[in-house]
């Protein structure tokens, strides 16, 4: 092991990727489950080396911005030792496995997928080749949950159904049902092959691209030629691209057939608070009986410092020590006996923190904004802040409103549509440069990539009062 190192791709614990704010550094934790001990150490080396915050991402993932050094060689043994790093530093950089948040305690779930992102996380760890695929190779578990994450963007997805009384899990690529059907015991296989063809097709498709420049080639650029999966089977067609993985395997795939009596958990015509998976917001009822679950609304997914030793305070004491990160930037609090909820909601509450799904901030996304990221044309954080104080004096929600402030086209905090989604660009006024959004509202046409647009542009200063307005109609 050696120690970090600045790296231009997606950012890792074993090399430091620079950002405007500092040095970023991210820490995987498969499925999103952290224990208190993990937790603990996640403060004291934000407190060392960041700025007092961390962050959850939309994979589950822990950020630690704004950091002033790199991470010494001491501190990255101790998170391998605690299992927050990975024994295997070259896959570090791999997107995180994500599972439904609830695995293991929904009540609707047809099989705990938790084992298979362990057994696949373990895969990749000792196949250190898969390296070299693009770090944005992303594959998730979904057990059939309420809180389901079938409609979160990832390359992979196994979606847990019934056929003929027994488990099976659809195939899905990049969103696309692809006909297959994969047994438990066989997933751990499937993903190993998926992933050997797609390195073997992107050490093609880079051997043979022809429009490669010499500054794409060099070292500093290499993430940026790796080809994603959508475009490998954009390239190859879904159909060649699963012949090629059936070669490799030792068992032949099973095609879904009209035949078939398949029982899938579905997420079409849901309400708001479903599609955009806010449904855990609150108290929950587990599998378990006598106990439930908290999930915890967190502010643009950032937990100061002393928040964090609060929320490891209350797992320690009311539940089983462990936390679970979501990919809705929130967290949940499991296995509290119902005797204790009225205290750990006012220790929540103490924190700063939030419980209700109908608070603004339960559904509020942001991306990094100009503070930290050199694409965004606004201070999108800041400005999401600004506007959940705002709001919060001023409004009471009946239901969540998915609110997503981008600084970009590329939409980093948030890949589908939202409720209201606020795109940052300036404009010159009196000779200045202002900060402002375009608006935009509900689903819009399949072709409008935010929505149905409201305003081209508005000054962030009149947003709130706008924003107000729309809420106080809809809600």
């Amino acid at each position: 092991m050696s120690i970090t190192s600045f790296s231009p791709t997606c950012p890792g614990l074993f090399y430091g990727t620079s950002a405007r704010d500092g040095i970023l550094s991210r820490i995987r934790t498969p499925g999103g489950i952290i224990t208190t001990q993990q937790f603990r150490v996640i403060a004291d080396l934000t407190d060392k080396y960041g700025a007092h915050y961390a962050k959850i991402t939309n994979r589950s993932n822990l950020q630690i911005r704004a950091l002033k050094s790199l991470i010494d060689n001491d501190v990255l043994q101790i998170l391998q030792e605690i299992g927050l790093a990975s024994t295997n530093s070259k896959v570090d950089h791999l997107r995180n496995i994500t599972c439904s948040p609830t695995a293991g305690i929904d009540t609707n779930q047809l099989i705990d997928t938790r084992y298979l992102v362990r057994e696949v996380d373990n895969y990749i760890v000792n196949h250190p080749e898969l390296s070299e695929l693009s770090a944005k190779f992303s594959i998730s578990f979904d057990g059939g949950e309420a809180v389901s994450i079938t409609t979160r963007p990832s390359d992979v997805t196994f979606a847990a159904v019934i056929v003929d009384n027994k488990i099976y899990f659809r195939l899905i690529l990049n969103g696309i049902y692809v006909g297959i059907l994969v047994k438990p015991e066989e997933c751990v296989s499937v993903v190993g092959a998926l992933a050997q063809v797609y390195l073997a097709q992107t050490y093609l498709s880079i051997a043979t691209s022809s429009q490669v420049s010499e500054k794409l080639l060099s070292e500093d650029n290499a993430e940026n030629r790796k080809p994603r999966l959508k475009q490998i089977l954009s390239q190859l067609g879904i159909e060649k691209f699963l012949e090629k993985v059936e070669h490799l395997l030792p068992f032949s795939l099973i095609k879904e057939t009209p035949e078939l009596n398949l029982l899938s958990y579905s997420n079409e015509n849901k309400t708001g608070e479903e599609r955009f998976g806010y449904q855990h917001i609150g108290i929950h009822p587990q599998r378990q009986q006598g106990l439930s679950y908290i999930g915890v609304v967190l502010t643009l997914g950032q937990l100061e410092t002393r928040q964090i030793r609060g929320l490891v305070d209350i797992a320690d004491t009311y539940g089983n020590s462990t936390l679970r990160l979501t990919p809705w930037q929130n967290l949940l609090v499991t296995d509290l006996p119902h005797k204790h909820i009225y205290d750990v909601k006012r220790k929540i509450q103490d924190l700063g923190l939030h419980w209700s799904a109908t608070n603004i901030r339960s559904a509020l996304v942001s991306c990094t904004g100009n503070t930290g990221c050199t694409s965004s044309a606004t201070d999108t954080k800041g400005h999401a802040l600004a506007l959940a104080e705002y709001l919060d004096k001023r409004i009471a929600l009946k239901q969540p409103v998915n609110i997503h402030f981008t600084g970009c086209q590329k939409t980093c905090a948030q890949h589908h549509k939202s409720d209201i989604t606020l795109l940052g660009l300036t404009i010159e006024k009196d000779g200045e440069m202002v900060e402002g959004y375009r608006v935009y509202v509900g689903e819009g046409n399949s072709d409008d990539k935010f929505g149905k647009e409201l305003h081209q542009w508005i000054p962030f200063e009149q947003i709130p009062q706008l924003i107000e307005k729309m809420l106080t109609v809809d809600c």
